[in-house]
């Protein structure tokens, strides 16, 4: 990613950056604006050998406040993938499970994904809507332990569709995103992945594909256009899709009987896409929801404190602690997320805690109250 000398000029007087992230809060001596400078003054390249550049979440909560619209997020990515030519990689969480699964997707592996959806719904292999599952069967898997049922979301979302009638596509053949590739500067896996799922999803003859992932809708929307130009088809957040047919065709849901709730708005869907008030539309639908806000929501909100499965660090742990803090200070009892990672990182942050805050995905908490 270039950057033009009047944002370098700008960005080495400012310092918005720096107070925004929530890493640099922390950790002191990381900051977005000092690894500019350093990588513009390094003709030797030393930065690509620093850990530095894996320790941003590429939340983006600097890049909406920079004045000169420096994209950091980006602006990392690049350093990464020099960083990771160089022999110099990210230190991968759950034993680097989350980095071979994509690898061996994008190899063509078969896989087995969709014996959830038999007893879940109804759907079909060729049609108009197709609901892109992501890598929820592999976190159902791996998540055990947190007694997390990731594949809820996935449930739910099918639910919710053959409520309005409709019986989306679902393939055996989908594969992983290609999300944290992108992010972690794998572009060989991602680039495969992508290449694979468009063709994929194109040969079932949908014009529409919906995501309940905001890291997949992310990924298609903006990293996809820009590989494949214009995709075959539209790429749509389920939570924006729903609220349009529910406030067309009608859906009823029963009164909510767990109390306060408060919504954390991912950084990919919020931040990133600019979908915010979707997903509180839906929550409200259910009579007493009882939805109020954290002190930081919408641009503001805390990141849920790790990324591609990459660096998870006391610094990430404290973060999480400190988000779950906010959302009990709310007298909330449930936290409403859109997003898995969100929820699996905000569960297991409670470990070992005296924190105690049902973490609950948007979609299992709208099918949970359908009548």
């Amino acid at each position: 990613m270039e950057l033009s000398q009047v944002q370098i000029d700008y960005c080495m007087e400012c310092g918005v950056c720096t107070g925004s992230c929530p890493i640099s809060r922390l950790m002191p001596e990381f900051s977005p604006r000092q690894i500019i400078k350093e990588a513009m003054d390094d003709v030797e390249g030393n930065i690509f050998k620093e850990r530095k550049v894996w320790t941003c979440l590429t939340c983006a909560r600097c890049s909406v406040r920079c004045p000169v619209e420096i994209d950091f997020p980006q602006f990392a990515r690049t350093l990464r993938l020099k960083a990771k030519d160089g022999g110099n990689g990210p230190k991968e969480t759950h034993f680097g499970i989350f980095q071979v699964i994509p690898h061996i997707q994008a190899k063509g592996a078969k896989q087995d994904r969709l014996g959830w959806a038999k007893e879940a719904g109804r759907f079909k292999e060729q049609g108009e809507i197709f609901y892109f599952v992501g890598c929820l069967p592999y976190y159902e898997i791996v998540f055990r332990y947190l007694e997390l049922t990731p594949l809820d979301m996935a449930r739910s979302s099918l639910k919710l569709l053959n409520a309005l009638d409709i019986e989306p596509v679902l393939s055996n053949d989908e594969r992983c995103c290609g999300h944290d590739a992108f992010w972690n500067g794998d572009m060989e896996t991602f680039e495969a992945l992508a290449r694979w799922n468009v063709e994929v999803i194109s040969s079932t003859g949908a014009k529409t594909v919906l995501f309940s992932c905001p890291e997949g809708y992310s990924i298609f929307k903006d990293q996809y256009k820009d590989l494949f130009g214009s995709l075959p088809f539209e790429v749509v957040y389920l939570a924006e899709f729903l609220e349009k047919k529910i406030s067309s065709e009608g859906l009823d849901f029963k009164a909510a009987q767990s109390g306060t709730i408060t919504y954390q708005d991912p950084c990919r869907l919020g931040r990133m896409a600019q979908i915010f008030e979707s997903p509180r539309d839906l929550i409200k639908l259910v009579p007493d929801s009882g939805l109020v806000e954290m002190g930081r929501n919408r641009q503001n909100a805390l990141c849920c404190g790790t990324t591609g499965w990459i660096e998870c660090s006391t610094v990430s742990k404290q973060m999480q602690v400190d988000r779950l803090k906010e959302a009990i200070g709310t007298g909330a009892s449930t936290l409403i997320t859109a997003c898995p990672k969100c929820q699996i990182h905000l569960t297991c942050a409670q470990e070992n805690t005296s924190l105690d805050m049902v973490v609950m995905d948007l979609y299992s908490y709208l099918s949970s109250h359908m009548d």
